[in-house]
């Protein structure tokens, strides 16, 4: 091969190579096309009704990118949440709803957009054996909304939901409580159930925790401390089987309720 063909050859590489990056750059330049913010706006809405949730959130994201400054822009961005949060893009919601938040916190949709960010956080709450993070950060986010929007509707169905998570977190430590329990770690054990006891005392754990530390008490030998947590579980559940089972553990013997309710033997929580 001659060395003006092997120059020929070269020239011909670095043509092919510049009309290739040129018809790349014309490719980008093509799929950016700026549209008016009220057609924009309304596309992403028609994507979001036809439920294609992540295709509308690109969308409503576009609205806010071609016009920054314009009153669309910051329904656009808690537009693009909401199409996240249907799309279960739930990382994406939550970065979208934060900085919605932080951008505009006197909004009157501030509300609305600390609710749907608890929601992220809520519909993604595992079974007690798994890791309760997102029950917590649901719980934090919930008391957030409750304690700055106290007024709002969205905090009225807030305090509705915390009962579901404050019962994921106090499964969660029933569930190590009866593992400690199992391993002859009464002390540990004892801790865990108290934790239930103390701080989620309206969760439906709060019966069975008081029958465990009882048992507890009784395996390393403190009776008066078992008899104590017995009577306190007499006094805020008289009729369930965990008391039963607890004045049994107690007493040696089968309640009698006729006898329990004529002279009750247990103290006030």
């Amino acid at each position: 091969m001659t060395k003006k063909l092997v120059r020929h050859l070269k020239s011909m590489m670095c043509v092919l190579a510049f009309a290739a990056l040129t018809a790349c750059a014309g490719e980008a330049t093509e799929d950016y096309v700026e549209e008016p913010v009220d057609i924009l706006y309304n596309s992403a809405k028609t994507l979001l009704d036809q439920q294609k949730f992540s295709e509308a959130a690109l969308r409503f994201d576009e609205v806010e990118r071609q016009h920054p400054y314009s009153k669309w822009a910051t329904k656009g961005q808690l537009m693009a949440a909401f199409s996240y949060y249907m799309a279960n893009d739930y990382d994406d919601a939550v970065i979208a709803l934060d900085r919605f938040i932080q951008l505009h916190p006197s909004n009157k949709d501030v509300p609305y957009a600390y609710y749907l960010k608890a929601l992220c956080y809520y519909e993604q709450i595992s079974t007690v054996d798994r890791d309760q993070k997102m029950t917590s950060d649901a719980l934090e986010t919930f008391n957030e909304l409750i304690t700055r929007f106290p007024q709002s509707e969205y905090a009225r169905d807030a305090k509705i939901k915390l009962d579901l998570t404050y019962d994921h977190l106090a499964g969660k430590e029933m569930e190590i409580g009866r593992y400690y329990q199992i391993q002859g770690q009464y002390l540990a054990a004892i801790n865990r159930f108290r934790i239930v006891i103390d701080r989620y005392q309206t969760t439906t754990h709060v019966p069975e925790a008081l029958l465990r530390v009882t048992e507890s008490y009784i395996a390393i030998g403190l009776v008066d401390e078992a008899q104590k947590s017995a009577s306190v579980l007499g006094h805020n559940f008289p009729g369930s089987n965990w008391y039963a089972d607890a004045y049994q553990l107690v007493e040696g013997k089968q309640i009698n309720q006729d006898e329990v309710d004529d002279e009750p033997w247990y103290q006030v929580w």
